[in-house]
């Protein structure tokens, strides 16, 4: 892409600036191509029009991404340009304070102008074994690069550090060398190392001094080569000094001072052996007042005096050779201040017996007359003749200054050489590594010949420096097969050969030096007509003719003519020099006793400086004169040639490059400005480096860094298996110039820009994603923040509603209230009223009504009389009429119904025929019929409504009356009761008058009363309040006094149990500082211990030289036996173990979380195999008290039993071998294969197994019908026997009864048949005289108990199978569920992690299956050892019955039985825990027990600590043998031997950790048998009877804590140096949470190839080593206790490594890593709780890391942030707190640095916390330790020695 494509809108531009030198900008619109102008906005916000230069039309540099910004390596910036390297400077400097900045392969330190905590051992010891661009830059960084490339390429280096008078070089050197010192130690006790530290004061006292620059300002060169001997251990050094500034000797400039040696001298006048000096105050001497600064704030001269003095004395000068010193340099003090009087102008004089010259003469041995005569004369020499010339005052004070600059300038060199003497080592040298501390290039206002030659010199450095750069660029690309395109890159040659060419400025001017009449300005003229316009790098000045020009690499330098020539010919008088020659003083003479022999870099002097060199030239023996010719060679020609030589030097090293800057010219502390800085970075060849860096690709990625920063760029399409093939598909995308990248080897090469475009795509595609993820946040927050507003606002809306809705409801049921109150208001009103108007109503009607009533009765009345009277009277009337109507009408009716009817009956006699006529006559007759019914019903109805009406007149009738005369009869009854009530009422009425009497006689009476009551009421109200009040005051005073003697007393309880933990911490501390001095002591003891052995062992094979071809070869003695044997302590001896005849490389490798396991599973069995042993010991004697009381009721019956016991013994034997035979083929099986599918079904160990299963079962199966034959037969014999029986004594009988009481032991078969005979004889005599049918009954009883106990073991076993199958299902499923969420979460992973994952669970499963096949294993194990023990005590104690019954058996019995063959074993003794041996066998004990025991085998196969029993059992026989000398000698052998095995494999952890726990079971043991009570307490007592008798052994207790000590720091020690490779890089550099750490962009330091790659540790790489530490010492039986301390010890360590680490790499403080560390240190904490030991305080070792990692993740910005830092960082001290935080570096864009600010807040904050100003935890810190009594529960007497230990000369007592 092209470049103009980046400078879009918002990009950040650099633009010139005068004050700041580059100031940063920001385009406020993109650039488009052919624009002339830019619009920038500065950061203070005022925006401005950038012109572009018309010609070159070049843009303003751009700014790097501020994540690159801070960086270690200057060439890890994607701009390489001054603004960028300025910038980065800057900010490392000014806001992380960090002074250290790698710019390639160059160191770059500014200095502070501060003292710095960061060149502390421990910061040495973080940096020693360290890769360089592992750490942050450092001086040691670069020294161990140094030295590492020195041991690996076996080529000498070389560190050049130059810089500025003032910017440090001296300071960078001196540590340098403290490094070497350090790091490296020396060959011998002569302490070289030393020696080379103490050069640094001598060298700085003579040959530095105060300007206005620097307080300690170097005013010399120096190169000190450091030799190293074959083993890289210093041996000595050798120092070469350049260019000597002598003129400060005679002037300093104000606010100066002369060599600090001077003011020492001054200061320390008062001392009587500097009474002869006649020194005084430094104002006194001439040469020492002209700066008028003599004192240096800060630094004490007579105490740098004293340091000087014992810097000299420590490298050999002795006192005569040091007053020697002061004496001169005194003389040269008194002759500065020699004065001169003009006696003209050509001559002059010193006053007679001038005091200071005579003091001069004195201090010099010199004739006073002719040291004044030569100082005011010289000697002029011509062809013919020679004489002598006066000179001036001024020419005279020229010639003092002369002299003395010659003698200082004589003794410095005489110290070099002596200090060089001091220095040399008599071993041959097989390396070294040089330390150049030499002046940088400089320009001043006026600059004479010192200045040129600093520059000259520093351009030799610069063409070689630019030269090891090209070269170390041009191998980077053919090792990466690069093609390779020349680099232009500036070389000074020309300007080397302008000064040192033939005809060059230094040719010409030694040409002018020997010009008898040259002169400055003749020689200036010869420079102007041979370089002007001939040389383009030569200039002439405009306004001068006494000055030219150089155009040098870093600037253009003007140089005055002017003293040229007499600095170069540096003139001292001959005649002064013969009078110094000719002095008394024997070392004065000395120093210029080779004055006209070899050339010296000394012998010439410029009037600055002087050269020195360490080579001479041999002078040449002829031609006299040639002395004289070579003493005249000039400063120049010397420097020239001294120049060569180191140039030769450093081309035949591999140099390493530290440019010391200085930041400001006023020393104040970590100020930066940028102006000085540019200055001295353009000077000291930094920018070239970037310069040459940038004009090829300086930006490099290994594959694997680019994938990983870069792989968000890609899609899941674009990655492939290859990562070489994916970065190349991406970058073919991505940037299209292929001239812009190169693909290498191992690494992609960018040119300048692409790393800050790619970062640029990367940023704007995590910002898409950031806007995609923060849009998803948002819209997710918002619509959250919605759904919450809403579901408030309808929270809100319905109780609204519901409070409006109430409130109308309120509203309503107050309106309906009210309307209800005023409807039954106005209707009670209304009702009253109506009640009323009713009332009345009523009244009036009812009256109105009977009125009318009694008229409407009274007329109807007489209507009803009239209606009667008309009725009859109308009756009669109309029935008179009637009856005459009737007879009328009927005859009417008559005479026509006849005329009708003849009608009809003519029409009828005419119609009868027709039927139509008969119808029709019917129709009619039917409705006529009908219609009279309807007329009769109707009358009908009418006649019961009539009647109906009058039945209703009766009855209401007659109620009327009836209501009458019961009104009538109420009214009477009412008067009479009125007249009763008047009475009544006349008597109420009296009672009333006579109760309202009784009232007011009560009322008095109850007024006097209530008075008097209230009274009282009164007083006692008042006496109660009192009594209250005083109660309450006295309860207040109660508890007043409660609460102060509460107080008090908890306040003295709170005193007293702070004051008790206080002093109990304090004894705590107290106890455990003793212990770590004494067990610091003990270390050093035995350092001096093992110092005086490897002595006497070098002084013994000195005395005894070997033969020639003798090579001594270790001990093959137990080579051949099994390191893996099987045995325990009730093994018997005559087992022998398995030998393995395999090589022991060839053995399977143990897998130590199986070993773990076995070794748990066997503590287990072993404590259930006591429980056992117990419980059957317990039913033993139980069946034995049984068996002895049936004993003593009946007789004994032998024969059978004898017999029965016999067999069963052999059968026992056999079964043994059987079983033996078994065992060691499943060994054999076992011990077969090497893979872990060794006991996975189907294997030969698992077919073995199942083999030997089902042998045993069938095994047990036959021998239960054998029992129940056997039975059957001896109840048979003892029928046969019993004649026999009778026939025995009775009292041998009852002796061999008591015999077997008292043996106690009775084997098991035996007891059973004896219980089978419990009945006496006379019992089954009685079912038959045979007693068959008790045989059979009891055989049947026995056989059903037997099927009995059978089924019930079968139904035993069915239901613990069935469980065993139901939690086979159970873990099944469980296992189908986790298996199901690991296929889903490995459908998640990417492929590679899902096959890693796959495969992680395929190993997990595996061991599990294994694991649980071990444990099936282990209890078949158990099962075979059960039996064979079972099997093995029957067969003891059968034996032992046998021998007691054979016995008494008598020669008749023996006779009569029949002879059968027996096997009587031997009877075994009862032990009492010793072990016997001989005196002449000690030292075999020691060396088959110690010396040559191995182990891993031991600790596999044997009980924990059985060399410490053993021993301890040797230990109490000597005891008991009251051998004191035996006791002693043993003792004394068993811990030299110790020491011995620990000195010849001290670094085999599992040796170590052996001999850690066999000496502490040692030492337990010698406590617990110690006799005293206090260690008796958990013994049983059996072991009580083996407490030691006759001696007191505590003495030897104090030696075994000692020695258990120092293998503890030995077990320290072998732990610290197998974990230190791994912790860096498990607990810091690998990604144990893939993808969360971004890569940021390395630089040429991010790998360093001082180290081949040997694979990178992990976290599981650290686990596993601790499971290891763990399994081993476990093995051995180590004490918890003391477990818990290795642990804790282990956890320090890893803790203070990696924090030490991570305070020292800027690149590892990010909040990524934090997480990272986090979750390692999560890791550690749960194998803690794995292994049980979270109580062991391994944890809170690790709270500063975690503490460190939290800091790295906590929010940093406000006040609150700083405070919640300051209470949780309670474990780091405020130098860790705020390093931390000034190393935080962002590792994306989207983080934010730690301000200054917050930073200063933290300190502000923290600045009354009192903790330790060392930045780092000391990692080499061991705890005390200390041996808690554990007692062995073990009983001696059970211990067997294994044959494979080889102590058959020891037997057990």
């Amino acid at each position: 892409m092209a470049v103009s494509e980046l400078y879009t809108k918002y990009a950040r531009v650099w633009i010139p600036d005068p004050e700041e030198v580059w100031k940063s900008a920001e385009l406020l619109k993109d650039y488009k191509q052919g624009d002339k102008v830019i619009q920038l906005r500065l950061e203070e916000g005022k925006e401005l029009e950038y012109c572009l230069d018309p010609k070159t039309k070049e843009l303003p540099p751009l700014r790097n991404p501020d994540i690159l910004v801070g960086e270690n390596d200057l060439t890890a910036l994607s701009y390489l340009h001054e603004p960028a390297v300025l910038h980065n400077l800057r900010v490392r400097f000014i806001d992380s304070k960090l002074i250290y900045t790698y710019c390639g392969i160059v160191l770059v330190a500014i200095n502070p102008y501060e003292q710095l905590p960061i060149y502390g051992e421990d910061i040495i010891n973080a940096y020693s074994g360290q890769n360089m661009g592992d750490m942050d830059p450092h001086i040691f960084a670069v020294a161990e690069e140094a030295y590492k490339q020195m041991a690996r390429d076996e080529r000498n280096q070389s560190i050049i550090v130059s810089g500025e008078s003032g910017a440090g070089k001296t300071v960078s050197a001196k540590y340098a060398m403290r490094y070497f010192a350090t790091v490296s130690g020396s060959a011998s006790e002569a302490n070289v190392e030393e020696k080379v530290l103490a050069s640094n004061p001598i060298m700085e006292s003579i040959g530095n001094a105060k300007t206005t620059r620097n307080d300690n300002s170097s005013r010399f060169g120096k190169y000190i080569e450091i030799g190293f001997d074959k083993r890289y251990r210093i041996i000595g050094a050798n120092m070469r000094t350049y260019l000597l500034e002598k003129s400060r000797v005679v002037f300093q400039a104000e606010e100066e001072r002369n060599y600090h040696i001077f003011y020492q001298l001054c200061a320390s006048a008062a001392l009587p052996e500097f009474k002869t000096l006649r020194l005084g105050n430094a104002n006194y001497f001439h040469y020492t007042k002209q700066g008028g600064s003599p004192v240096i704030d800060g630094i004490d001269d007579a105490k740098e005096m004293v340091h000087t003095r014992q810097a000299c004395s420590l490298l050999g000068i002795n006192d005569s050779h040091q007053m020697g010193i002061f004496r001169i340099l005194a003389g040269i003090l008194h002759l500065g201040n020699v004065g001169f009087t003009s006696r003209d102008a050509d001559s002059c004089t010193i006053p007679h017996k001038h005091e200071p010259l005579t003091i001069f003469c004195d201090l010099m041995g010199v004739e006073y007359q002719e040291m004044s005569h030569w100082l005011c004369h010289r000697k002029l020499a011509t062809a013919s003749e020679t004489y002598i010339k006066p000179i001036s005052k001024l020419q005279a004070i020229n010639a003092r200054d002369a002299l003395a600059k010659h003698i200082y300038a004589k003794l410095f060199n005489w110290i070099v050489d002596h200090v060089n003497k001091a220095l040399h080592s008599t071993v041959k040298q097989h390396s070294f590594i040089g330390v150049l501390d030499i002046y940088g290039f400089e320009t001043f206002e006026i600059n004479s010949f010192e200045q040129f030659c600093i520059n000259y010199a520093n351009e030799k450095l610069q063409q070689q420096f630019n030269m090891h750069v090209f070269k170390l660029e041009q191998e980077e690309y053919m090792k990466e097969q690069i093609p390779w395109t020349l680099i232009d890159f500036y070389d000074n040659q020309p300007c080397i050969n302008l000064i040192e060419a033939k005809l060059g400025i230094l040719d010409l001017l030694d040409e002018e030096c020997k010009m008898p009449k040259g002169s400055d300005d003749s020689w200036a003229q010869k420079l102007y007509n041979t370089h002007l316009k001939k040389c383009a790098l030569f200039e002439k000045p405009r306004m001068s003719n006494k000055a030219f020009i150089i155009q040098h690499f870093a600037d253009k330098v003007e140089y005055q003519c002017e003293g040229f020539l007499e600095k170069n010919k540096d003139t001292v008088y001959e005649e002064q020099i013969k009078v110094l020659k000719s002095s008394k003083f024997k070392m004065l003479s000395e120093l210029f006793q080779d004055e006209e022999k070899a050339l010296s870099p000394t012998s010439a002097t410029p009037s600055g400086r002087t050269l020195l060199s360490r080579t001479a030239v041999k002078p040449a023996k002829a031609k006299p004169g040639q002395a004289s010719k070579e003493h005249k060679k000039t400063v120049g020609h010397q420097f020239r040639n001294s120049l060569h030589l180191l140039m030769e030097t450093l081309n035949a090293t591999t140099p390493h490059y530290v440019r010391c800057i200085k930041p400001n010219d006023f020393k104040f502390p970590f100020t930066f400005d940028e102006k000085r800085a540019v200055q001295q970075l353009r000077a000291c060849g930094v920018l070239e480096t970037i310069r040459i860096s940038a004009a090829g690709f300086p930006s490099r990625w290994t594959y694997q860094e680019f994938f990983s920063r870069y792989r968000v760029l890609m899609k899941q399409k674009d990655v492939l298996s290859d990562r070489k093939q994916t970065c190349k598909n991406l970058l073919e995308k991505l940037i299209l110039d292929k001239d812009k990248y190169q693909f290498g080897k191992t690494k992609i090469f960018f040119r300048a820009g692409q790393v800050a475009y790619l970062e640029k795509i990367r940023a704007d595609k995590l910002r898409v994603a950031c806007i995609r993820i923060q849009k998803t946040i948002r819209g997710w927050l918002m619509r959250k923040k919605y759904l919450r507003m809403r579901k408030a606002a309808i929270t809100i809306q319905r109780y609204v509603r519901g409070y409006q809705a109430r409130c109308y409801a309120k509203f309503l049921r107050r309106t309906r209230a009210a309307i209800l109150i005023q409807k039954f208001q106005r209707m009670y009103v209304v009702r009253k009223r109506y009640h009323l108007m009713r009332a009345a109503t009523i009244v009036l009607q009812s009256l109105l009504r009977g009125y009318i009533a009694r008229n409407k009765y009274q007329r109807m009345l007489r209507e009803h009389k009239a209606i009667i009277i008309q009725k009859h009277v109308r009756g009669w009337l109309a029935r008179v009429r009637y009856h005459r109507s009737l007879k009328a009408i009927v005859y009417l009716q008559c005479c026509y119904r006849r005329m009708m009817a003849k009608r009809e009956l003519k029409k009828l006699k005419i119609e009868a025929r027709s039927v139509e006529r008969y119808k029709k006559l019917n129709i009619g007759m039917e409705n006529k019929i009908m219609q009279l019914q309807r007329k009769v019903d109707e009358q009908h109805k009418d006649y019961k409504s009539l009647l109906e009406k009058l039945t209703n007149l009766e009855t209401t009738y007659n109620t009327e009356t009836e209501k009458l005369r019961s009104d009538v009869e109420r009214l009477r009854m009412s008067e009479e009761e009125a007249k009763n009530a008047t009475n009544r009422v006349n008597m109420l009425q009296e009672e009333i008058t006579k109760l309202r009497k009784e009232l007011h006689q009560t009322q008095s009476e109850k007024k006097t009363i209530e008075e008097w009551a209230d009274k009282y009421k009164q007083e006692t109200e008042q006496l109660v309040s009192e009594l209250k009040e005083q109660n309450t005051s006295l309860k207040k005073e109660k508890e007043e006094l409660n609460r102060r003697i509460h107080d008090q007393a908890k306040e003295m309880t709170e005193t007293m149990e702070k004051k008790l933990v206080e002093e109990t911490k304090q004894l705590e501390l107290d106890l455990n500082d003793e212990r770590l001095r004494y067990q610091n002591l003990l270390n050093e003891f035995s350092r001096l211990e093992e110092r005086y052995e490897d002595l006497k062992d070098e002084v013994n094979l000195m005395v005894s030289i070997p033969k020639p071809g003798h090579k001594r070869t270790d001990s093959t003695h137990s080579s051949n036996e099994s390191e893996y044997t099987f045995s325990s302590e009730i093994t018997e001896t005559e087992d022998l173990p398995l030998r393995m005849e395999e090589p022991s490389e060839k053995k399977a490798p143990l897998d130590m979380s199986l070993f773990l396991k076995l070794q748990k599973r066997v503590t287990e069995l072993e404590q259930e195999k006591q429980s056992l042993q117990d419980e059957l010991d317990r039913k033993e004697e139980q069946a034995l008290r049984t068996k002895t009381r049936e004993e003593e009721e009946r007789p004994p019956m032998r024969g059978a039993e004898l017999e029965y016991e016999s067999l069963k013994r052999q059968e026992l034997e056999s079964e043994n071998k059987k079983l033996k035979n078994e065992l060691n083929e499943l060994q054999k099986a076992l011990l077969e294969k090497s893979s872990p599918v060794v006991t996975a079904p189907g294997a030969p160990a698992y077919r073995v197994l199942l083999d030997q299963l089902t042998s045993v079962s069938e095994e047990l199966d036959v021998r239960k019908e054998e029992v129940l034959i056997l039975r059957s037969q001896l109840v048979s014999q003892k029928e046969a026997i019993q004649p026999k029986n009778t026939m025995t004594d009775s009292t041998i009988l009852l002796e061999d009864v008591q015999k077997m009481k008292d043996k106690g032991e009775i084997a098991q078969a035996y007891i059973g048949l004896k219980e089978t005979n419990r009945q006496s004889l006379q019992d089954y005599h009685m079912l038959n005289e045979d007693g068959e049918l008790w045989l059979v009954y009891e055989g049947l009883k026995q056989t059903n108990r037997l099927l009995e106990s059978q089924l019930q073991s079968q139904k035993k076993s069915h239901d613990n199978e069935l469980e065993a199958l139901r939690g086979e299902i159970q873990s099944l499923k469980e296992e189908n569920n986790r298996q199901q969420q690991l296929l889903a979460q490995n459908l998640q992973l990417p492929p590679e992690a899902r096959i890693e994952a796959s495969l992680q669970h395929e190993i997990t499963r595996l061991t599990n299956e294994n694991l649980d096949l071990m444990e099936q294993l282990e209890k078949q194990d158990k099962t075979v050892r059960k039996l064979k023990k079972q099997l093995k005590v029957f067969a003891k104690k059968i034996g032992e019955l046998e021998v007691g019954q054979m016995e008494n058996i008598s020669p008749g019995q023996i006779i009569d039985e029949p002879i059968r063959p027996v096997n009587i074993p031997r009877k075994e003794k009862d032990f009492q825990g010793m072990l016997e041996y001989k005196k002449d066998d000690e030292p075999k004990l020691v060396k088959n027990l110690i010396l040559d025991l191995k182990p891993r085998g031991v600790a596999v196969n044997l009980i924990p600590g059985l060399p410490a029993y053993i021993l301890f059992m040797c230990v109490r026989h000597a005891d008991y043998l009251n051998d004191d000398q035996k006791v002693r000698s043993l003792l004394t052998s068993t811990i030299n031997g110790i020491k011995k095995v620990l000195k010849k494999r001290g670094d085999d952890f599992e040796t170590v950790s052996f001999w850690l726990s066999n000496t502490c079971r040692f030492l337990h043991c010698l406590k617990q048998y110690s006799g005293e009570e206090g260690f008796m307490k958990h013994n049983t007592p059996r072991q009580n009877e083996h407490c030691l008798t006759n001696f007191d052994l505590a003495e030897y207790r104090q030696v075994l804590s000692d020695l258990a000590i120092q293998i503890y720091q030995q077990l320290v020690r072998v732990l610290e140096n197998i974990l230190q490779p791994m912790i860096v890089s498990g607990m810091l550099e690998h990604e144990t949470i893939q993808g969360v750490s971004g890569v940021k962009p390395p630089g040429l330091r991010k790998r360093t190839s001082s180290i081949a790659d040997e694979g990178t540790y992990t976290l599981d790489s650290i686990i596993r080593q601790l499971n290891t530490f763990h399994s081993v010492m476990c093995q051995h039986g180590m004490d918890p206790e003391l477990i818990k301390q290795v642990v804790k010890q282990t956890f320090y360590i890893t803790g203070a490594v990696t924090l030490n680490n991570l305070l020292l790499r800027k690149d590892m403080c990010s909040w990524s890593k934090g997480m990272q560390i986090r979750y390692n240190v999560s890791q550690l904490e749960e194998w803690l709780r794995d292994k049980n030991l979270m109580n062991s305080g391994a944890k809170e070792t690790l709270e500063p890391l975690i503490q460190a990692a939290q800091l790295l993740q906590v929010k940093k910005k406000t006040d609150e942030d700083a405070e919640a830092i300051c209470s949780m960082c309670n474990a780091l001290t405020t130098a860790q707190i705020v390093k931390v935080l000034n190393l935080y570096t962002p590792v994306n864009e989207f983080e934010e640095r730690v301000s200054i600010s917050f930073i200063r807040t933290i300190q502000m904050r923290l600045r009354d916390r009192k903790d330790s100003p060392q930045l780092l935890m000391d990692a080499k810190h061991i705890f005390p330790v200390t041996f808690p009594f554990n007692p062995s529960s073990l009983a001696l007497e059970t211990i067997q020695i294994p044959a494979s230990l080889g102590l058959a000369f020891i037997s057990r007592v």
